[in-house]
């Protein structure tokens, strides 16, 4: 619930932005400042998009430890967990880009452009490597390591069930076969599109420090592709042993 609501919020306001740049409006005094801040700037649309890529990451714990620890998912991941998980999405999204947009956005001739200005360049140095670390090579490797985990613990699982049943139980093994086949689905198609739609972004921060670019589309254009194409999929192909009402 709280991915969808996370990425139709990153929608609306992707659609609304664009719209008002259809229509080239020219920002000029205190107002004109504060549209570039909280609408031309991007400012909710990258909220929804990095509150839902941090979201993503405790989806995938979540069902690691559903199924590798499943007693101690029981113990301790009570609804207050889960709710306290679900809100620090937001305020890790809020905080993070609230910080960056207000000390790194200006209006120049009118235009709008947002994260590109620093005090000094080793403090854009710093924070497009914080960001390409937290939002894409942490992400990633959360991805791979979480599924493979629980590919790992399904197969043994699988193996256990087989030598204690008798030969009769050719359901029961290719119903085994065919969650592992899920898994194997959902690790492969979330950590792939992932690592391909998030490329352009990170490609893109990285060229703002070795060419002049003026803009954020290739980044919006990112985000929208990673949205519209992979959100979907982080529900899909679940193996039944480790769904419960998901509220993330």
């Amino acid at each position: 619930m709280n991915q969808n609501v996370l990425d139709l919020f990153g929608s609306f306001f992707l659609t609304i932005v664009f719209i008002l740049r259809l229509c080239n409006i020219r920002l000029t005094g205190v107002l004109g400042y504060w549209l570039c801040i909280v609408i031309f700037g991007e400012y909710f649309v990258w909220v929804g998009t990095n509150g839902s890529t941090f979201n993503l990451a405790i989806i995938t714990v979540d069902r690691y430890l559903k199924v590798v620890h499943p007693v101690w998912s029981r113990k301790y991941l009570r609804p207050r967990v889960i709710y306290c998980a679900m809100l620090s999405a937001w305020l890790a999204s809020i905080l993070y880009n609230t910080a960056m947009i207000f000390k790194t956005s200006a209006v120049i001739d009118g235009h709008c452009l947002s994260y590109l200005f620093y005090d000094a360049e080793w403090k854009a140095i710093i924070s497009t490597t914080f960001y390409i670390m937290a939002y894409y090579v942490i992400i990633l490797a959360i991805l791979i390591f979480c599924y493979w985990r629980i590919l790992v613990s399904l197969r043994r699982q699988a193996r256990v069930m087989a030598a204690h049943s008798g030969p009769s139980s050719s359901t029961a093994q290719t119903q085994s076969r065919q969650i592992q086949t899920n898994v194997i689905k959902t690790m492969i198609l979330v950590s792939a599109l992932y690592a391909v739609c998030w490329m352009p972004i990170m490609i893109y921060l990285i060229c703002l420090h070795i060419y002049d670019l003026s803009g954020s589309t290739l980044a919006t254009t990112g985000a929208c592709l990673w949205r519209f194409s992979t959100a979907p999929l982080t529900r899909s192909f679940m193996p039944p042993s480790s769904m419960r009402s998901e509220k993330f």
